[in-house]
């Protein structure tokens, strides 16, 4: 299927791995130009140089988490052009009970998860809606309508992200820029393989067995009972970008946890 994203110049915000590095191969694969975008810049030339076999890639590292950054990428990418497409994926995500969060646990939370896309997208959208043409991705979580009791904090910046996301629609009305959120469920990132393989060492238990029972017991709505691959979140992200008629909208990739019809 041709999405129409043929030479289109993408910003893909956190894409050093995880999802946001998937997001960005497939965007390649549809003959996309690509800026990635990682906290360090070992992790930018890493991803660039998996990725450049496959097309128009370059990169830069920025720490979203203040504006002088967020700016200084902001201008990298508009060096190579127009940015056609942009994707706030940029999050953390931590286990903490909910009595022991600080309040500079819960500043930086939002720092990051929620201010990091308002960063991005002050910057990039008035220019899309000049032009009257672009697409923002902004990265929430099924958390975001399902909040979980052991990451309260980042449940709450998820469903703060729905916020934002329809917020910045409202402002596009008439004209053929569109901001829609994507919810993953838990998928299976560099990083939440990291913490079950010390979860695992923790309980003394085989790897597997940890990832079934946390299904059985931690998420058991859920219609799959798998977590979902990086990359299945990667062609929902691409494919919703690149719709015109989807505006405003929560897109749900989190394999039915999420016990409602709409």
């Amino acid at each position: 299927m041709d999405l129409g994203l043929k030479d289109k110049l993408v910003l893909v915000t956190g894409s050093g791995s995880g999802i946001g590095k998937a997001t960005a191969r497939v965007y390649l694969q549809e003959g996309a130009r690509l800026i990635v975008h990682g906290l360090t810049q070992v992790e930018v030339a890493t991803c660039v140089n998996d990725l450049s076999a496959l097309g128009d890639v370059k990169g830069m590292a920025a720490d979203l988490s203040n504006l002088a950054d967020a700016t200084a990428l902001a201008e990298f990418a508009q060096a190579q052009g127009d940015v056609d497409v942009l994707v706030n994926n940029v999050g953390i995500f931590s286990v903490k009970p909910f009595e022991d969060l600080t309040d500079e646990d819960w500043i930086h939370y939002f720092n990051i998860n929620v201010l990091s896309a308002v960063r991005m997208s002050r910057i990039f959208l008035p220019a899309m809606l000049e032009r009257g043409t672009g697409s923002i991705i902004n990265m929430a979580s099924e958390a975001a309508v399902k909040p979980l009791p052991q990451m309260v904090h980042y449940s709450v910046t998820k469903t703060a992200m729905l916020g934002l996301t329809r917020g910045m629609a409202e402002l596009t009305k008439g004209t053929g820029v569109r901001v829609n959120s994507i919810l993953p469920g838990p998928t299976w990132t560099e990083g939440v393989e990291a913490y079950f393989d010390g979860l695992a060492e923790q309980e003394g238990e085989p790897l597997d067995a940890i990832v079934d029972n946390y299904f059985k017991s931690d998420e058991p709505t859920s219609l799959i009972q798998r977590f979902v691959q990086p990359d299945e979140v990667a062609r929902m992200i691409v494919t919703i970008s690149s719709s015109t008629a989807s505006n405003g909208a929560a897109h749900r990739i989190e394999g039915g946890i999420v016990r409602n019809i709409l």
